[in-house]
């Protein structure tokens, strides 16, 4: 069966039972990951107008630890997929982010909360690069781009669930208790934990490729994978770092520069949030049409001319209100192919380590992007560092994605066709 035989609204139809309860897993995973991992950008205006933070520059510092540290766990986690399971990885995952995000609600300072959400991070991290490689290895060549790339659109729900939590925490508690009450309910994920258990297994893949020994994770650095490895770990770097420049300081973009307020940021953000969970849908439908390459170079040219004039231009009102929904969905549209084509390019052996190493690497680098925004920002303006980086990001992405091969379509070795 091609892809063009199965249409947009029949393709989930067309998978297994085993596919479907794993699509699932793997969404709840990706959901639950990204409303912890985005209580903190909606807590920073918060945070400062407190006094919890001094400034910018220490939120910006929380970040980027989180992400350095994400990195490395993403990194470690892919290793360990590669040796102990897709799923045992997962599920640890899962259950560690949950955890440390509870414990940033229980913080005393600005220190402990640093060191809360740099430990948050090794959990988040590997959650993604589980996730991406059991979707990649269980759902079939033809379904493989709009499977992992809908997987990811769990994102865009777990973004509005953290934003909908945020506006009624705000609401029911006093704003030195609402944060808090805010991270405390990040522990709640790990429930997702038992229906993982339960309902998703390994990928026959997974079973019938060798095992590689635990030095051999460097093997991704081998003469013959070295370009390719190099080349998406580029495409990573711009993934993330251009994502978290834009979505680490949005709500404070919106709270300083717009000057909206709870219920008025609130409903700004979820007009972004809807724009990206279509992003990801169709990024995830683009990769199977254009081809892996083409599409995350179309969905990161445009988010290049949609981030620019969003956040440096002084646009009316409802102008800005409309550019919301593109601003949402081109800058996480790329994110629909980019699962499916880190997986196909590395043999089943190494896939964990090769795709958590790009992915994450990528995330380690562009960790600093939330810093660098917050020292600029206080230094020029928030919308220009924003601007700056986010776009800068993009662009190196769409050249790294260029370089590579198209992958569009292959069946992974020990895959049934």
């Amino acid at each position: 069966m091609h892809t063009e035989a199965v249409g947009a609204r029949s393709w989930f139809r067309s998978m297994t039972g085993k596919e479907r309860r794993t699509f699932w897993g793997c969404f709840g995973g990706w959901a639950v990951d990204a409303m912890d991992v985005q209580i903190f950008s909606l807590v920073i205006p918060v945070l400062i107008a407190t006094r919890f933070l001094a400034d910018n520059t220490q939120a910006g510092l929380i970040a980027t630890a989180t992400l350095l540290s994400s990195a490395l766990g993403g990194w470690l986690a892919g290793a360990l997929a590669d040796r102990i399971g897709r799923v045992r990885v997962l599920m640890l995952t899962v259950i560690w982010f949950s955890v440390f995000t509870f414990l940033c609600g229980l913080a005393q300072d600005w220190t402990q909360l640093l060191i809360f959400r740099a430990l948050m991070g090794f959990g988040f991290g590997g959650e993604w690069v589980a996730g991406a490689v059991l979707m990649g290895e269980t759902v079939r060549a033809q379904f493989r781009g709009r499977a992992v790339g809908s997987v990811q659109s769990g994102w865009a729900i777990g973004w509005g669930m953290a934003v909908l939590l945020f506006v009624v925490t705000d609401q029911l508690f006093a704003p030195e208790l609402a944060w808090r009450v805010l991270f405390c309910i990040g522990v709640l994920p790990a429930l997702l934990v038992l229906y993982i258990r339960r309902h998703v297994q390994e990928p026959p893949v997974f079973h019938a490729a060798d095992r590689v020994a635990p030095a051999r994770f460097l093997a991704i650095f081998a003469p013959s994978r070295l370009r390719v490895t190099l080349l998406c770990a580029l495409v990573g770097v711009g993934a993330q770092g251009g994502y978290y420049a834009l979505t680490t300081w949005l709500p404070r973009f919106l709270a300083d520069t717009r000057g909206l307020r709870i219920f008025a940021l609130g409903g700004t953000l979820a007009l972004v949030i809807v724009g990206a969970f279509c992003g990801y849908l169709a990024g995830a439908w683009l990769s199977d049409r254009l081809g892996r390459r083409w599409a995350i170079v179309v969905c990161s040219v445009l988010a290049v001319v949609i981030v620019i004039p969003f956040t440096i231009a002084d646009l009316p009102g409802p102008l800005f209100t409309i550019l919301c929904f593109p601003l949402g969905f081109f800058s996480a549209a790329y994110f629909g192919g980019l699962g499916a084509f880190f997986t196909e390019q590395f043999p089943t052996e190494l896939r964990g380590s090769g795709q958590g190493f790009a992915y994450n690497f990528g995330r380690g680098v562009g960790a600093v992007f939330p810093l660098l925004v917050g020292v600029l920002a206080d230094a020029l303006s928030i919308g220009v560092a924003i601007a700056l980086f986010a776009g800068a990001a993009y662009l190196v992405m769409a050249a790294a994605a260029l370089m590579l091969p198209e992958t569009r379509g292959t069946v992974l070795a020990g895959e049934a066709t």
